[in-house]
């Protein structure tokens, strides 16, 4: 015998198009059970029946977290972080020596790496004079604004 599916909830598409309204919001979706339905500003209310998976366990050392919370704000306060995105590189050319290594004591103003944006290669300055503790991103490896490059205490 197969399971008859409730019908669309007329009432609760009403709800969501007055919430819209009230709120100058152009978007908004809702998800019950195995239902998902989203009304948009943009174009005609599109309705949507789809499982929605569960998310996994996670598990976390308690010590682990907190040795990581220790590490972000020590980082995040000592960090050079990415002023754009694009692709990172340590060294001015394909095999030469890197800008700085681990343990290289560096100058305000002095590059400390590459950024290619747009075909464009933009060097990255030192933001203060100090000791390079950590680099946090590899050679060639895509970052994003914001994200933590190198580590200068």
């Amino acid at each position: 015998m197969a399971d008859k599916k409730p019908g669309i909830d007329q009432t609760l598409i009403r709800d969501l198009a007055n919430i819209l309204n009230e709120t100058d919001l152009t978007e908004i979706e809702v998800e019950q059970d195995d239902l998902r339905i989203r009304v948009s500003r943009a174009g005609t209310p599109q309705y949507v029946s789809a499982p929605v998976p569960a998310a996994a366990p996670v598990q976390i050392a308690a010590g682990v977290a907190a040795v990581s919370a220790v590490e972000t704000a020590r980082t995040s306060k000592n960090a050079l972080t990415a002023p754009m995105v694009g692709t990172a590189y340590l060294s001015p050319a394909p095999g030469s020596r890197p800008f700085v290594e681990v343990g290289a004591t560096v100058k305000e103003g002095q590059t400390i790496l590459i950024i290619e944006a747009m075909k464009t290669m933009n060097q990255i300055p030192a933001p203060r004079s100090g000791k390079v503790i950590e680099i946090l991103v590899e050679d060639g490896a895509p970052v994003e604004y914001g994200e933590a490059l190198v580590v200068i205490e």
